[in-house]
Order: structure tokens, then C-alpha cells, then sequence
């Protein structure tokens, strides 16, 4: 991949979109912090385990659409 160099005070589409994605990385954690800690002080009852269920699939979520995956192709013999 070239290295492309942006001279000071501009900024690429691709900047743009990088910051936009740490932007989005940091909201993402300020808010499953906030998640977390008002759902470990609230009393679900017989639903507890569903909650931290569905939570742990919306980590998963957000983890698998914010970063970058690829896919190995495997052949299947």
C-alpha cells in the first residue's frame, strides 16, 4: 500500500473517515461504560441472565462493525 502524505492543515477523505471512525470507537465506549454501570445497579430478576446475554451479543455487535475483518477463503476438498 503507497504511503500518501497530506500537508499540514487538510485534511483527505481518508482522514475524515478515520477520525470518524475513532470518533465513533470512543462513543462506543463511553456508552457501554454508561450501559454497563446502570445495568449492573438495576435489579432484572428472573430476567438477569437474558440481559447480560443480549448484552454480550451487543459488545459483539459493535465490535464486528466497528473494526476492520477479513474473511480467509478455505476450499473445501
Amino acid at each position: 500500500m503507497a504511503e500518501v502524505k497530506t500537508n499540514k492543515f487538510r485534511l483527505t477523505k481518508t482522514d475524515v473517515s478515520k477520525l470518524g471512525k475513532g470518533l465513533g470507537v470512543a462513543c462506543a465506549g463511553a456508552a457501554l461504560t454508561y450501559l454497563s454501570e446502570w445495568a449492573a445497579s438495576t435489579d432484572f430478576g428472573e430476567y438477569t441472565p437474558m440481559v447480560v446475554c443480549g448484552m454480550s451479543v451487543f459488545v459483539n455487535f459493535l465490535r464486528k462493525w466497528l473494526t476492520n475483518t477479513e474473511h480467509k477463503e478455505t476450499s473445501d476438498d
